[in-house]
Formats: C-alpha cells, sequence, structure tokens
C-alpha cells in the first residue's frame, strides 16, 4: 500500500526536529548543517504525504457512507473530487521520494578537452563552450574561465571553468561524457565531413567541510607560464602544479599573475576532483545508484553526436534526436536535451525504488 511507503519519511522528518533541539547537535556544526540540509530536502514530502493520508482517509470515509440513504449522493460527489486528487499527488510524491543527489545544489567547475581530431576539437571546444555560456545566461548564472591552454588553430585545447548560480550541478550533471561533432572545417578543402570529440567533466564545488587534504599528501611544482599574457608572463615561476600523491590527481594553473592566486585556484579544482573521484569510486560499487544515472556518467562514454550538415543533435544515452543543432548551438536551448535527459533519470529512479 502506497501509503505505508510514506510514514517512514514522516518519521524521519519528526526525528530530526527533536535531533536538532539536542543540546548535543547544537555544538555539532557539521551535523547540524547535514541535518538541516535533510530536513529541508523532506518537508515538501512530508507535508504532501500528510495531505495524501488525510485525503486517503476522506475517500474510505465517504465509500462507507455510499449506502447511506441520506448522504450516498453527497459522498459521491466528494469521491469524484477527490479520487482524482490523490491521483496527482501520488505522482507528485513519487518524484519527491527519489532519493535526491547531494550535489543538486551546487555550483560546478565544468572542464572542456580536446580529444580526438586535432584542431577542429580545439575549435569545438570554444563552440561548447560559448552553447554552455548562453544556456547560463538563460538562467543567469555567473560564469568564470579558471584555466584555459590555447589551440594552435585558435579555440582551446583545455578549459576549465567555475559556474555558480541556483542548481547548477542539477541541470548540467548529465553532460559529462564525450562529446562528438562532425562537421566541413574551415581548412578542408573537398567539403569532406571530419570526426572530432570533446571531453566533458562536471565536477561539483566542495567546500572544506565536505574534504580535507593534508598537506602532506600534496607535492607542488612551480614553472614559468607560458602562452600569451602580456610581457610578464614568463617572467616569473608564477605557474602552478598540485599533484595530489594519494590519487594521483594533477591539477596545473597558470592563467594569473600571482603564484599566489594561482595554487589558490589549484587547490580548489584538486579538492574538487579528489571529491569526485571518491564520489565515482562509490557509485562503481553500487550498481543500484548506477541505475539511477543516465549512462555511466564515465568520462569515455560517447554520450552525444553533433552533426552540422543535417543539423542534428542525438543524446545516444536516450535514443533522442532533434533537428535544431543551430537552435542549441547559437541559441543556447539546452533544456531541449536537460529536460528529457531528466525526465528519463527520474523514471529509471521510481522505477528502481519500486514506486
Amino acid at each position: 500500500m502506497f501509503q505505508e511507503k510514506l510514514q517512514p519519511f514522516i518519521d524521519r522528518y519528526e526525528e530530526i526536529n527533536s535531533l536538532l533541539s539536542s543540546p548535543d547537535i547544537a555544538t555539532d556544526i557539521k551535523k547540524m548543517t547535514e541535518l538541516g540540509k535533510e530536513q529541508a530536502k523532506l518537508s515538501k514530502l512530508v507535508e504532501k504525504a500528510k495531505e495524501y493520508i488525510q485525503i486517503s482517509n476522506d475517500i474510505a470515509e465517504n465509500r462507507e457512507l455510499l449506502s447511506d440513504s441520506e448522504l450516498g449522493e453527497l459522498a459521491r460527489e466528494e469521491l469524484n473530487e477527490l479520487e482524482p486528487k490523490l491521483s496527482e499527488l501520488e505522482e507528485e510524491i513519487k518524484l519527491l521520494m527519489i532519493p535526491t543527489d547531494p550535489n543538486d545544489d551546487k555550483n560546478i567547475y565544468l572542464e572542456l578537452r580536446a580529444g580526438a581530431g586535432g584542431d577542429e576539437a580545439s575549435l569545438f571546444v570554444a563552440d561548447l563552450f560559448k552553447m554552455y555560456v548562453r544556456y547560463a545566461e538563460k538562467l543567469n548564472w555567473k560564469v568564470e574561465i579558471v584555466s584555459s591552454s590555447d589551440g594552435t588553430a585558435g579555440g582551446y585545447k583545455e578549459l576549465i571553468a567555475m559556474l555558480k548560480g541556483e542548481g547548477v550541478y542539477s541541470k548540467l550533471k548529465y553532460e559529462a561524457g564525450v562529446h562528438r561533432v562532425q562537421r566541413v572545417p574551415d581548412t578542408e578543402t573537398q567539403g569532406r565531413v571530419h570526426t572530432s570529440t570533446v571531453t566533458v567533466a562536471v565536477i561539483p564545488e566542495v567546500d572544506d567541510i565536505e574534504i580535507e587534504i593534508k598537506p602532506s599528501d600534496i607535492k607542488m611544482d612551480v614553472y614559468r607560464s607560458s602562452g600569451c599574457g602580456g610581457q610578464s608572463v614568463n617572467t616569473t615561476d608564477s605557474a602552478v602544479r598540485l599533484t595530489h600523491i594519494p590519487t594521483g590527481i594533477v591539477v596545473a594553473i597558470q592563467d594569473e599573475k600571482s603564484q599566489h592566486k594561482n595554487r589558490e585556484k589549484a587547490m580548489k579544482v584538486l579538492k574538487a576532483r579528489v571529491y569526485e573521484a571518491e564520489l565515482q569510486s562509490k557509485l562503481d560499487e553500487t550498481s543500484a545508484e548506477r541505475k539511477l544515472q543516465v549512462g555511466s556518467g564515465d568520462r569515455s562514454e560517447k554520450i552525444r553526436t553533433y552533426n552540422y550538415p543535417q543539423n542534428r543533435i542525438t543524446d545516444h544515452r536516450i535514443g533522442l534526436t532533434l533537428y535544431s543543432l543551430d537552435n542549441i548551438m547559437n541559441d543556447g536551448n539546452l533544456q531541449l536535451i536537460i529536460d528529457p535527459l531528466n525526465a528519463h533519470a527520474q523514471a529509471e529512479a521510481i522505477k528502481e525504488a519500486g514506486l
């Protein structure tokens, strides 16, 4: 019975209320923050659950009155109103019962790297980044380039950007993977279509409470910046490379003229990458959680193809094909893909939870 599945959420919500008033919790900031977030996420579900239980009880009472000569007609009218409302409420509650991703409200580091295809891949990094920037503008997000490495013929070999705003990770988390482009490069004289790839990583920003990295686990190298950047770029060892010894994760930042600022930026990116590596490790261990993802989120997985000659964009994970590539790339209407991806993920999650 669906109603029975709701009681544990109500019980947990009341338990949290009790814990938050405990003197022991009041002195534990980390625990108090965790409980506060859990309480906030449960509040709407619990509100809807209580409404569902009340309507269920009202329906049961009205059904008992159907045979009553005086109240039967009134009971039938109320049932005609209550039963459709109960069905709608059940669907709302199912979505609220899906396990939420704790990173959904976080800002992200968006990392784009040129893959196969040489110069054309670097140019597509720039095109993809413009698409994400235009999408971000529609949602009033802030975009800041943290680090970039120019391509030899334009574009970027690699670009790391910070995106800040409401629900950034929840909207873009399914962008991780290999994006393939098929188009005729400007340098192609025979009009042949070339295929290139770009790898996208979407990494949630973390704070010091969530992850702690020991100074002894970090190896820092400094070197002189290379590439464009003005007269001062090559005169001092301002570029910073941080290596996390336990995982082998490396972050190099050279965009700032100050070594201190480059180290600060590199440290933030490093923490995010180590946190993401831990999350991926847990995901690999838990097959049930993996089913909640659209694909594995593996960076080696080809997730989408952008075919310019046919104005076609295809997301391979859900079999979605749209003939509006120009609309998505030029105008940033990425929601045309994000909405179906989220709907698919929600349907899979409901199925997995047996709701």
